[in-house]
């Protein structure tokens, strides 16, 4: 039942109010005169006869008096007697008037406005009261949003890039079709699907496609709607959501973030009787209890599978697990056309190139990406999508907008360039590098300048690939030592990827041929999420040193490289680092040239805020490094984009 509005319940107390108002000022007009004083109608018949009287006022049984000396009285007829019948009442000069009798309004709205306000008060307090009763028994309900399957909004033609989830989730559609192809062989309906992957891959959209190619009733529903503070409610609200199910069977339920109330019981504080651990006990009875003649399909997406009740997960209730990876370059050329339908691409926009920069973006990130770079065109007056405006809205989702009006001084500006071209030339030089795709030193978001990569789609990474990852990440240092003499703080977040690079070679890779083919730590890490929560020691204190040396190894070494690369190749930095100052953006046509030996044209652009000259200070301020995704470290402000390997290698 749905509540009164604020609004509505105000609207009837200011009229109340106003009523009550308007009531006191018709009994408080009145003016405060003298009352008249009753007297008998004896009386009245004395002063007749002492011709005391003036005039006469009938009005039914009333009389008013005024006497000769202008005092007024009032009396009463007896009743059925007129005035003319009243024994001994001397009218002789007396001035008699009849007046018909009339509605005293005010003491009627007195009288009767009174009572329909306190019964309009009664009345409101009583549905009021009736509200609160039934929100009350109404708070165990589920709040689940049912969708018909009639009016489909999305289908499978709307989701691309995870055609293996696809093919799996289909053969259910085709069950709720036409289920007597199936029955025949006898397989039964599965009773839930678990769709698992990192957020933004497409897990609540495919569920969405199910259900709009299904065609049967679809609810939907999240984790945390199923618990609230008081024990017992969620689990109602699994019965109830369960019954709605069965009255509109076939159906589809998708519960969201199932993590949210599927967590493995007993860690909690409350042991075994909190409200979470109760709803999943309900939610586990519902889904393969003694009742499970129904045909009732479970969806159930999270990104956090590991730390699932394993009864939640055994087959039976989830009789299936469809993991939904971050997109190929295939997958996300067919992401990328998806979402281009609408929209007026330019002939210059090739979705094969967007689809090699876009390594490691989801799904979402995708439909946002072609979202801004419309927003771009629009913004520019533009009829078409032009290539520019994707390849600017790549860098703007990644790391933010242009920062034009950042203010740097000459000698920042320089070792911004520096460090930049460092990296790119050092990415050109090694063959195992991602090679630079585009190199930019003005600021955007947090950073003053990145490097963008132009990485592969890789199952696995051999340790040559790893060592030259690791020393792209320290070529901006190298450079600063190579151009300056010192380092600046500006290569902080550069040297905390490459060391946790070469960690992870010695640690988990067992890429060290000191310490062999082992792992060493457990790490516990979220899975899907990639953040490690903690890890337990389990080597000796001599193997920690061990560990030690073999990661300051690597990272000498791949330094090492870098200098080397950058010393030999010193007149090929200098020009890329002009061309930069000059141009302040270099992208790929740009920067192969130069690989080349060819001379740029200077960029004739218009002075921004970052050319003003600033004093000179004694130290310069730092670039920023970064690996993977822009990255910012305390004191810098460049980034420069290299790919990870994979956590875990399978």
């Amino acid at each position: 039942m749905k509540q009164p509005k604020v609004r509505s319940v105000g609207l009837i107390y200011l009229f109340l109010i106003a009523g009550v108002v308007f009531l006191f000022y018709l009994i408080m007009r009145t003016p405060s005169a003298a009352k008249p004083a009753d007297i008998y109608i004896s009386q009245v018949v004395t002063m007749s006869q002492a011709n005391q009287i003036k005039s006469l006022n009938v009005q039914g049984q009333n009389i008013s008096i005024v006497g000769t000396d202008g005092t007024k009285y009032t009396s009463f007829l007896p009743d059925n007697v007129n005035i003319y019948q009243v024994t001994g009442l001397n009218l002789t000069g007396v001035d008699v008037k009849f007046q018909a009798v009339g509605i005293d309004w005010v003491s009627l709205i007195v009288t009767w406005g009174l009572l329909i306000v306190v019964v309009v008060f009664i009345f409101i307090m009583f549905f009021r009261a009736r509200g609160a009763n039934n929100q009350a028994m109404s708070f165990g309900k589920s709040n689940a949003r049912l969708f018909p399957g009639d009016k489909p909004q999305v289908t499978f033609n709307d989701v691309a890039g995870v055609d293996e989830a696809k093919q799996e989730l289909h053969e259910v559609v085709d069950f709720l079709k036409s289920r007597e192809r199936f029955t025949a062989l006898g397989a039964r309906i599965p009773r839930g699907i678990l769709l698992v992957g990192p957020p933004g891959t497409g897990k609540t959209l495919l569920a969405k496609a199910i259900a709009g190619e299904a065609g049967v009733p679809f609810f939907s529903i999240s984790g945390s709607e199923f618990v609230e503070m008081f024990v017992g409610v969620g689990a109602s609200r699994v019965r109830d959501l369960f019954d709605q199910a069965k009255h509109h069977a076939p159906c589809i339920i998708f519960i969201d973030e199932i993590d949210a109330v599927g967590r493995h019981r007993g860690a909690g504080l409350g042991g075994s009787h909190d409200e979470r651990e109760q709803t999943l006990n309900q939610i586990l009875t519902e889904m393969d209890g003694f009742d499970t003649n129904t045909n009732i399909i479970i969806l159930a997406a999270t990104n956090r599978p590991d730390i699932l009740d394993p009864a939640l997960l055994r087959p039976g209730r989830f009789d299936r697990r469809v993991v939904l990876d971050l997109p190929d370059v295939v997958g996300r050329i067919a992401i990328l056309k998806v979402h281009a339908k609408n929209k007026p691409l330019s002939t210059t926009v090739n979705l094969e190139t967007l689809a090699k920069e876009t390594a490691g973006f989801s799904g979402a990130d995708i439909a946002n990406l072609m979202n801004e770079a419309a927003i771009l065109a629009a913004r520019h007056g533009q009829k078409t999508i032009e290539m520019k405006d994707l390849e600017e809205s790549i860098d703007k989702v990644s790391m933010g907008p242009e920062r034009r009006s950042k203010r740097m001084s000459p000698k920042d500006k320089e070792l911004t360039a520096y460090h930049e071209a460092g990296h790119a030339l050092v990415a050109h030089m090694l063959p195992n590098a991602d090679p630079p795709h585009k190199v930019s030193i003005i600021a955007r978001g947090v950073a003053g300048g990145y490097t963008r990569m132009l990485p592969e789609d890789r199952a696995y990474w051999s340790k040559s690939r790893l060592m030259d990852g690791i020393a792209v990440s320290l070529a901006g240092l190298a450079t600063e030592k190579l151009i300056y003499n010192e380092a600046s703080s500006g290569s902080s977040s550069d040297l905390r990827q490459a060391t946790g690079l070469a960690r992870r070679m010695v640690t988990d890779l067992g890429m060290s041929d000191k310490l062999g083919p082992q792992t060493y730590g457990d790490k516990q890490e979220l899975v899907f999420l990639g953040r490690e929560i903690s890890e337990t020691k389990d080597y000796s204190e001599r193997t920690a040193l061990e560990i030690d040396r073999e990661i300051s190894k690597n990272i000498t070494e791949a330094s090492a490289t870098a200098t080397r690369i950058l010393t030999e190749n010193k007149d090929l930095l200098k020009k890329l680092t002009e061309a930069l100052i000059s141009r302040e953006t270099l992208d790929l046509d740009e920067l192969e040239a130069l690989f080349r030996g060819e001379t740029l044209t200077p960029k004739i652009t218009e002075p921004t805020p970052s050319d003003i000259k600033q004093p000179e200070t004694k130290s310069p301020q730092p670039a920023q490094g970064g690996t993977l995704k822009p990255q910012t470290a305390a004191g810098g402000s460049t980034v420069s984009i290299v790919v990870e390997p994979p956590s875990k290698s399978e």
